[in-house]
Formats: structure tokens, sequence, C-alpha cells
């Protein structure tokens, strides 16, 4: 397909014997039922997955970028410094943000990551943008935007890991489906490492129908990834307007999606294994993209 002919913006009883005579229970052990209460979660401090940040870097980006948080639960480190907790520690002093010192037994059950690094924050749920603010902005800076959309993506890993590849080289936002797709969770943030707190994330319904959207009425260029693409990812042309499409895990693009793309770009293999990561492409495709967009 020619690019002249599309503009460049594109969650009792009491036993009892015969007799009548209560049984004998032994004394309960206050010390342990001490311990227990101390570290039991409240029902209040159960917070979802979505309105939850795990680790270290992710709250600490949080506190920078400006995003609300209600509450931040740290490890009691027992009056030994950690550097990092301490800057958290400043950062919710300044933003008066209620801080709770807890055991680690009591950050283990309410981790989802399971790597929390001793540091939870309940946030409010990270907002989701639209697509026609994301090309407004972009626009307005006089550039053309450079987005990345993935199809049905279901593993937090691969998505966070996405994002930061997408904010290191400069992708102006990332498009999702609303449905059989991950969405921004806790375990996402932890994996994108604070990155999800700088890229503009859109979620849509149909991401056939937003591809179709993109290229008549914004003038976009569609490239999808794909093993049997024609087009290898380093000889493509990626000025003005573009969207590039990475598949779900194991199926790649859906068929209805790929009519969509303009391009098909494939990354040739050397070695043995014929398949890579939906990340480690992504990565190698996006850097590929961004070196062509400066030059």
């Amino acid at each position: 397909m020619s690019r002249d002919n599309r503009g460049n913006n594109r969650s009792g009883r009491d036993n009892r014997d015969n007799r009548g005579r209560r049984e004998y229970r032994p004394a309960r052990n206050d010390n342990r039922n001490r311990e227990n209460r101390e570290t039991r979660i409240p029902e209040e401090e159960k917070v979802p997955s979505a309105d939850r940040l795990e680790g270290r870097n992710a709250v600490l980006e949080a506190l920078k970028a400006g995003r609300e948080i209600n509450k931040i639960w740290v490890l009691d480190t027992q009056g030994k410094p950690d550097p990092i907790l301490i800057r958290i520690l400043e950062g919710a002093q300044k933003k008066k943000i209620p801080v709770v010192r807890t055991k680690r037994e009591a950050l283990d059950r309410m981790s989802e990551t399971h790597n929390h690094q001793g540091v939870i924050a309940a946030v409010a749920s990270h907002e989701y943008v639209s697509i026609d603010d994301m090309i407004a902005k972009v626009t307005s800076e006089g550039r053309y935007p450079f987005f990345v959309v993935l199809d049905e993506l279901k593993d937090a890993y691969n998505l966070g890991s996405i994002l930061r590849i997408a904010d290191a080289a400069g992708v102006d936002g990332v498009i999702i489906p609303k449905h059989r797709s991950i969405g921004l969770d806790s375990v996402v943030a932890k994996a994108s490492a604070g990155a999800i707190e700088y890229v503009p994330v859109a979620r849509v319904t149909n991401i056939a129908a937003t591809l179709r959207e993109l290229k008549d009425k914004n003038g976009f260029w569609v490239f999808g990834t794909d093993a049997e693409g024609q087009t290898d990812y380093d000889k493509a042309d990626y000025k003005g307007s573009i969207a590039i499409v990475i598949g779900s895990e194991g199926e790649g693009m859906r068929d209805v999606v790929r009519k969509e793309c303009d391009f098909l770009l494939s990354i040739p293999m050397a070695g043995n294994v014929n398949s890579l990561n939906a990340a480690v492409a992504a990565g190698i495709v996006i850097y590929e993209a961004a070196k062509g967009r400066r030059g």
C-alpha cells in the first residue's frame, strides 16, 4: 500500500458430659492471640487490586506524579534505617497521607503481587483516558501521535513491561480492549516500575473498529506484528501518525484486527526458537519505530 494516498496525520453450643458439666479446655495463649490481632487486616484495609500499588518504585513514582493516595502501609523496620522507605515516608508527610507502620506478616496478607518490598499504598482507581484526548495533546505540541495497541494481552507482567518500554521510548499512549484483556491493576503497576503513572492508557470496546477510525478519521498508519509479516520490522517507514499492534500471548493478533493493518511486520529469527515473548517483541519494534521517527 502506498503511503501517498493518506495524509500524514494518522474482595456453639457448650460441650457437656452426661452429668451436665462443662468440658475442660486449656487456657488460651494470650501472647499468640495478641500477635494475631496485630497482624490481622481489618476489612476496610483489604483494598481491591485495582486500587492498590505495591513495591517501592511503584509507590515512589505515584508520589512524584501526584497520584491521589489514600493511605500507605510501610514495614516497621524497628529503627533500622532504610533510605528508600525514608523517602516514601517523607513524601507521604509532605502530602499529609496517612501512614501505617506494620509487620511483614500483615503486608504479606495484603499483598497480591507477593513482592511488596515493604510498602503498599491504597490509591484512587487509575483513570483511563480517551483516544481523542491523547491525540489532542500530541497535536497541540506539534507532533504526530505514536500509539501502541494491545490485542487481548492477558499477562500482567507483559502489560507492565510494555508500559515501561513505552515510557522509555516516548510512546504517546497505549490502547487496550475492555474485555478479554488484563487491565491496570497492582501487578501491572509493579511490573511497570512506575511507568503506569506517565503513559496514558485508553480502554476501548472494539480494537478493530478503533483501528479503522484511527485510519479513516485521523490519518494513522497501522503496523501489525505477525510471524508471517512481509515487511521486516527494520525496513518499515514509521513517520507520521502511527499505531503498532501487538498480539496476545500465544495466539497473536486476531484475524479481524490483522485485516485493519496497513503493514504486517516480522522479526527475523536466526535461532531454534521461532517466537518471542509479547513484551520482548514489542520492545524490539517500538524502539525501531522510535529510532525511525527521529531520523
